[in-house]
């Protein structure tokens, strides 16, 4: 069988015929009025090869046909939708050969040769051997459309029908920018797969263009997770109104969210919802990790921070810091018992919106970290000494200080693991406040400050390390110690990062950006500067995460949920799994 090329036309799969000098539109065919180039399937549908008569000849043909007349006239698989306006170019080259790529979605049937003709014989060539065995077959070529039309029937029972809310969506759009050219962007931080990604992509865009809305070219790079609009009808212009979609979600729904960015002004901001389903998520590409939240403690006072500070198979003594105490438990006869309560001393009141955190010590037991105050724990029975200080907050325990190993992965390929020396990085936090002033001591490369912050997660790389920051601003900063690059993930103000045996070594554990129906927590990695997410969303019943801390060995990370239907605070262990 000889050679059939496909490129997927949009994101990052476009080829370069494509991108520069096609000058097409999406659509199920993309032709790019270049010679040479390949044919390009809609990226949203998956290529079936069915066998039926292609043509007689080899070389390369172009053919032009109205949006008015029938596409079903190619070899397609069925009726393949119209285009919406105009016409649209065929650029195929393919070798004689009695295969023919079609759209999963068709069925498969003979090319009528009648009018436009999209794969015409070149005048005097002979067919090969291939081409008219296949014609004495006809058994043979029918067996194979019985079979195309099967597959493209079972695949097709199981594609998710976003038509709904794209329409929904573009509808709101148009009403903000109204027919105006626009340069449009889609980011995928959902669950969803990439091949569901791509489908919404290109549904997004056609509804927008049968709403009359005209696209300019857009000059942003294409990242993994983001796919551009890059193949427009017009040229980019200072006037061009920016549309960025993000496809987000929580427990129960895909979230959709517009920003629309006109000149200098505030973005309009419009979202639609689908729900999910369970077949829908079936039908999803599997993650590669999975997340397990660990009850640790529950308790009706607010509860600040809980380290582990002994454990076997379970932990077996744990501290609670509370907002005027540090309580210590031990599991003695199958329950948890109060060992001591130690007070806190402090002479100013706290803030509004308080924050603490405990950290385990190497040559003490713990130490104790609040606005404007330190505290120190040890002895047998255990002491807290307090005092007003200023001194930073540790962003890397003690006890995960050094030397770290970094896991073979796509961003390491060397086969065996190799070791970074962490410095023990502090901020300095607003005592007054909820958030850190974003002074680093010692410095991440050049930066001795950063935008102010609520929370910090590093990633080890064989040569640097990589910082990111959930500015107040509502930006992540992904600090690498020469550049600082801001960027907007569509997460919550709290990031922790853990190291395990899993994937590439280091994940990301991010909350949600104040999900309707609760918080979740989800890990995600980072092969360049743009995560990728790793497990699925784990949800607190609809609470709401206050604080969400590394613990002091590095593997896991402590999370703590106020119930909203108890008023109870809950404090969970957050752990990496591998998936088998």
């Amino acid at each position: 069988m000889a050679e059939i090329q496909i490129e997927i036309s949009g994101g990052h799969y476009a080829n370069g015929n494509h991108i520069h000098g096609g000058g097409g539109r999406d659509g199920i065919f993309a032709g790019g009025g270049v010679a040479g180039g390949r044919v390009d399937l809609r990226a949203s549908v998956p290529s079936v090869f069915c066998f039926g008569q292609a043509g007689a000849g080899d070389g390369e043909v172009r053919g032009n046909r109205s949006g008015n007349e029938e596409l079903d006239r190619i070899a397609d698989c069925g009726q393949i939708p119209q285009p919406a306006n105009g016409s649209r170019q065929f650029n195929a080259r393919l070798a004689s050969s009695p295969t023919t790529a079609v759209s999963k979605q068709y069925r498969c049937r003979t090319v009528h040769k009648r009018g436009a003709v999209y794969n015409l014989a070149i005048p005097n060539a002979i067919p090969n051997r291939a081409s008219r065995a296949a014609r004495r077959t006809p058994s043979l070529r029918g067996v194979g459309q019985l079979c195309c039309a099967l597959v493209g029937l079972v695949l097709a029972a199981h594609a998710a029908d976003w038509s709904g809310p794209e329409r929904q969506l573009a509808t709101k759009i148009v009403a903000v920018t109204g027919t105006a050219a626009i340069t449009l962007t889609v980011e995928n931080h959902s669950s969803l797969g990439k091949r569901d990604g791509e489908i919404i992509q290109n549904g997004l865009r056609s509804a927008l263009e049968s709403a009359g809305v005209r696209f300019a070219r857009s000059d942003r790079p294409v990242s993994t997770q983001a796919t551009s609009d890059r193949a427009t009808s017009q040229p980019a212009t200072s006037d061009a109104t920016a549309v960025k979609i993000s496809l987000s979600e929580n427990s129960t729904s895909y979230v959709w969210v517009a920003e629309i960015r006109r000149g200098t002004g505030d973005p309009a901001v419009v979202m639609v919802s689908a729900p999910r389903s369970e077949s829908l998520t079936a039908a999803h590409e599997s993650v590669p990790l999975s997340l397990r939240k660990i009850p640790l403690w529950t308790q009706e006072d607010p509860i600040l921070d809980v380290a582990v500070l002994e454990e076997n198979t379970a932990p077996t003594r744990m501290a609670v810091l509370e907002a005027e105490k540090v309580a210590i438990y031990r599991w003695l006869a199958g329950k948890w018992q109060q060992e001591q309560a130690l007070a806190i001393v402090h002479a100013r009141p706290w803030p509004r919106d308080l924050r603490g955190r405990l950290v385990p010590a190497r040559d003490h037991l713990l130490d104790v970290y609040l606005p404007g105050v330190v505290c120190r724990g040890g002895g047998s029975p255990v002491t807290l000494s307090c005092r007003e200080s200023d001194d930073p907050w540790p962003l890397v325990p003690a006890s995960s200080g050094g030397s770290l190993s970094v896991f073979p992965s796509s961003s390491f390929p060397s086969p065996e693991s190799t070791a970074v020396n962490i410095a023990p990085v502090g901020a300095f936090y607003a005592p007054m406040r909820n958030f850190f002033t974003g002074v680093l001591t010692p410095a991440v490369g050049k930066f001795t400050t950063v935008p102010k912050f609520y929370s910090a997660a590093l990633l080890p790389r064989d040569k640097y390390l990589l910082w990111l920051f959930a500015a107040t601003d509502g930006h992540v900063h992904v600090v690498d110690g020469v550049n600082d690059q801001a960027a907007r993930f569509d997460w919550g103000s709290d990031l922790a990062s853990v190291k395990t045996s899993c994937g590439s070594g280091w994940q990301v554990l991010a909350t949600s950006a104040g999900e309707a129906n609760g918080d979740w927590v989800r890990a995600f990695e980072f092969p360049d500067r743009d995560p990728v997410a790793v497990s699925g969303p784990v949800d607190f019943s609809g609470g709401v995460i206050t604080a969400l801390w590394t613990e002091a060995k590095g593997d896991t990370a402590i999370a703590v949920v106020r119930n909203r239907e108890t008023g109870n605070y809950d404090a969970f262990r957050l752990a990496v799994a591998c998936s088998q």
